[in-house]
């Protein structure tokens, strides 16, 4: 079993749809710099919820409200949360989206964890929890339970993840389920070099 020492904050209160940027505020810690996920709400590339009958793209920026429940909002996907990185750490950032989910153990066995984009189940959805978007880049399937955490560990049976939805770090869950859960939400994944 490797588990990497690496920061941990919950997203609530304050940000009831800001997982991704809580997720890369601890990943950015790891790496020394010292900025908070409310600092990184404040800079996420932000785009429409729903504009002319076209809803916002996730790899465009942060689709809708991330600071509250009562408007529409959704989430963000791994190209603005890099281009975000890349202002802390120009040259650093390490994205390997689509990649095999074997890198995410070579980076944790590196001591780097890393952000990825998953859902709040760590489980793989059934069709029923997804929808179409049209959005300005063609159709784009979207879930409301996406969410996203950092990577700090495995194990055989067990991948550990500091997610800003839970109370404390090192969360333990089904390593064979998280797999599949990322795998179905486009493989996403960004860490630094060191």
């Amino acid at each position: 079993m490797k588990i990497i020492d690496a920061p941990f904050v919950e997203q609530m209160p304050e940000l009831p749809r800001g997982c991704e940027v809580t997720s890369l505020s601890l990943l950015l810690q790891h790496a020394g710099i010292n900025v908070d996920k409310m600092t990184l709400a404040r800079e996420i590339v932000k785009v429409s919820f729903k504009e002319d009958e076209l809803h916002g793209h996730l790899n465009d920026g942060f689709v809708g409200d991330m600071y509250s429940f009562e408007t529409d909002g959704l989430g963000v996907y791994h190209k603005p949360i890099k281009d975000l990185a890349e202002k802390y750490i120009p040259g650093r950032v390490f994205d390997f989206t689509g990649s095999d989910v074997q890198e995410i153990y070579r980076k944790i066995d590196q001591g780097l964890p890393v952000w990825v984009v998953t859902n709040d189940t760590f489980k793989e959805l059934s069709d029923e929890h997804f929808r179409l978007w049209n959005t300005r880049l063609g159709e784009l399937r979207i879930t409301y339970r996406m969410h996203s955490v950092l990577v700090v560990g495995y194990s055989d049976d067990h991948v550990y993840i500091n997610d800003p939805l839970y109370q404390e770090p090192n969360r333990e869950v089904d390593r064979e389920d998280f797999e599949k859960a990322w795998e179905q939400m486009g493989r996403q994944a960004i860490t630094y070099l060191k």
